[in-house]
């Protein structure tokens, strides 16, 4: 700003004509709406307005600020440079080297009295190539000082010593490209090795450029460690945070109140369990954490593999207080805990007075992968009714999810190395026969992770902080306690039925008999008046809602006209005392019909007879092979081995058949054994009756014996 200097000032154009103190004397020039008057304005006011700008190329740059932080990277002897060419060049522009203000004497060739600019320049140029700065023009004093006037005390480092190396180095830029290339079209693919990439690149170069040759193997290994991106580069590992293809780091999941963002995941735990049928296996377990602080409101150990229905129903574990088991002590209730808000929720929320000391968190936001459970009909809708918003994590981004999966990792380390049969983290810290220590079932384990995860809740956790106490680790009870305080505490009661309408549900028609699924009759009273009737809900074809407990479909529960879901037994449900799921239904009902042809009322009486002698050979722990690879796991039963002619007459008399005209003698299974009498095998006749012995699969056990 200088007297005569043309500025841009409330969206007119004004020419400062007088400069006193801190004000400003403008004159308007009549364009831009401009009205040509005159005004005084305090320098404050001029430049706070949005649209001050100093026109013209009169207008002299403002010089910027010293950017000490590149400075410093600079080269000892080339700051020390810098610094002489500053007292010089403020030399040339005021006449003193310490600049404008300060004290001394000008000397007279550099006297802006006296002398012009360009006079100054070339006198200082003069006196740089006699003090040894080499041979310097008034051409390299102009550029320096205009450099300086831009970039400040940055300007005037020699920038040859600050320069990047190219990361090709000395490399034919086209060859250096080529391998661009190719890293850029392996992305997404298995990584090999980098004398895997050399003949790739020779065929692009050969495409390309006929003339250009490869370079040596050591060059070219040293070129692909300098031109690969971290993700792209074949031998090494990707660094923490990860880095995706476009460069993207990793970006920490942040949550600023309880259930605003929910992370869920099923895995196996590194321990094994007693199931139902004798044998050993890893449950799986399910858990969702919380992210903002870090707590685990809801866990499920299911033997087998877990469906939507359980995932469904972790939603509403975590929505209602966990209560405490009676033989727990004290200190693991929360009616006993010291937390400040305590007293407080016991007011709002009753149920936390016999519950335990864990946080009650509603989800507002729920992150999952892409399984099928979780993007289920039961899943979604489950969330629905709750009120929660489903969010897939992307695909192949495993840290998308990563605050469960360190949990996991977590209760691995804690819980499940402290139980026998622990089975190690991988094959190389598997101990051996972990099978036999293994001696607690799957709910024992469950209620002991119930206990743990009170514990975890007690303990400091390295991510939580408090803004008041940064120093200081927080347990996920008390970043709960502070955080509940100020998002607040809203009680769902849940009940029973509740529970009911997140279970999995299915259209049905009411018919005579009742209402028929997978061959199976679910009959009551309170279907007297719908039979052969279409629903109130025309959308469907006159079906019926109904909902299924995958786990136990010994009842069902459907939807009468009055808004409520009513229970509907299994016709056959005194016949089997424990739960069953389809596919042990499958099994049996697939076995049972090779040996029936009677009418489908005394075959399904049938088959719940012998639903329920599996299950007794399962409790007595006689059941075969593949009912135990059945009941452990839930997968499609094979075809059943065929038999012959008089062992199917004598299985039919056990299971109650009349044919021929004989009653049966006995219409349970409970004294029923598949396996030959002992007295009908001749063990030294070769053509004696021979037990079946399998397909004459290669059984790689009984081989391993005879090495």
């Amino acid at each position: 700003m200088a007297v005569g200097a043309h500025v841009r000032f409330r969206g007119s154009r004004w020419q400062v004509v007088a400069l006193a103190g801190q004000s400003f004397h403008l004159i308007g020039e009549g364009g831009d709406g401009g009205d040509g008057g005159d005004e005084v304005v305090l320098a404050g006011y001029l430049f706070a307005d949005p649209g001050f700008a100093v026109l013209g190329a009169d207008a002299a740059p403002a010089q910027a600020v010293p950017r000490w932080g590149l400075f410093e990277t600079a080269p000892t002897a080339a700051r020390h440079r810098a610094v002489a060419w500053l007292g010089h060049i403020r030399e040339v522009e005021c006449g003193l080297p310490e600049g404008p203000g300060s004290i001394g004497a000008v000397r007279e060739q550099y006297d802006p009295d006296r002398w012009t600019l360009a006079q100054r320049e070339h006198a200082k140029a003069a006196e740089l190539t006699a003090l040894g700065f080499g041979k310097v023009s008034r051409t390299t004093v102009q550029r320096m000082r205009l450099a300086y006037r831009k970039q400040g005390l940055w300007g005037l480092v020699d920038h040859r010593t600050t320069r990047t190396p190219s990361p090709a180095g000395r490399t034919d830029e086209r060859v250096a490209a080529a391998v661009k290339d190719v890293l850029r079209s392996r992305r997404g693919r298995s990584k090999g090795t980098i004398s895997a990439l050399m003949p790739l690149v020779a065929q692009v170069l050969k495409d390309r450029h006929d003339a250009v040759a490869m370079p040596a193997p050591a060059t070219f290994y040293r070129l692909v460690h300098q031109l690969a991106h971290p993700s792209d580069h074949p031998a090494r590992h990707i660094s923490s945070p990860p880095i995706t293809e476009d460069g993207r780091r990793h970006t920490p999941t942040i949550a600023l109140r309880p259930g605003e963002q929910m992370q869920i995941d099923t895995t196996r735990l590194d321990v094994l369990a007693m199931f139902d049928d004798g044998t050993t296996g890893r449950p799986e377990l399910t858990i969702a954490v919380d992210v903002a602080t870090r707590a685990i409101p809801a866990a499920v150990l299911t033997p087998g593999t877990a469906q939507a229905v359980d995932a469904a129903l972790l939603l509403a574990e975590m929505a209602v207080p966990h209560p405490a088991r009676p033989t727990w002590p004290d200190a693991l209730r929360f009616a006993h805990t010291q937390l400040p808000a305590h007293q407080r929720l016991l007011t709002l929320d009753e149920r936390l007075a016999g519950a335990a000391a864990r946080p009650v968190v509603i989800p507002e936001t729920v992150v999952v992968d892409r399984g099928k459970i979780y993007l289920s009909t039961a899943f979604t809708a489950a969330c629905q009714t709750l009120g929660i918003s489903v969010q897939p994590a992307p695909p192949h981004a495993p840290t998308a999810k990563g605050i469960v999966e360190r949990t996991f990792g977590s209760i691995n380390t804690l819980f499940c190395q402290h139980l026998p049969g622990y089975t190690g983290s991988d094959v190389t810290r598997c101990g051996r026969d972990i099978e036999q220590d293994a001696c607690h079932t799957v709910p024992a384990l469950q209620d002991l992770l119930d206990e743990w995860l009170v514990h975890w809740h007690m303990r400091p956790h390295e991510g939580l902080r408090h803004p008041v106490l940064p120093r200081a680790a927080l347990t996920p009870n008390q970043m709960w306690a502070a955080l509940v305080c100020v998002a607040g505490h809203v009680p769902v009661p849940l009940t029973g039925h509740d529970y009911l309408e997140l279970l999995p549900l299915r259209w049905q028609a009411v018919t005579e008999r009742g209402i028929r699924i997978h061959h199976r009759t679910y009959d009551h009273d309170l279907l007297a008046p719908h039979r052969g009737q279409p629903s109130p809900v025309a959308a469907r074809g006159g079906k019926w809602e109904v909902h299924i407990n995958p786990h136990d479909l010994r009842q069902i529960w459907i939807r009468l006209p009055d808004g409520q879901l009513a229970e509907i037994p299994w016709i056959h449900r005194d016949h089997t005392h424990h739960p069953f799921n389809e596919h042990t239904w499958n099994h049996v009902r697939t076995t049972i019909t090779h040996y029936t042809g009677r009418d489908s009322d005394s075959r399904e009486a049938d088959l719940a007879d012998a639903l329920d002698q599996l299950m007794r050979r399962a409790r007595n722990q006689t059941a075969t092979a593949q009912e135990q690879r059945l009941l452990t796991r839930a997968t499609t039963a094979p075809v059943p081995v065929p038999t012959q002619p008089g062992e199917r007459d004598q299985l039919e008399q056990d299971l109650g058949t009349h044919r021929a005209g004989r009653p049966a003698q006995d219409d349970s299974l409970d004294d029923f054994d598949d396996t030959p009498d002992e007295d009908t095998i001749n063990d030294d006749s070769p053509t004696g009756p021979a037990t079946h012995t399998g397909y004459g699969l290669y059984d790689a056990a009984a081989e391993a014996l005879t090495w």
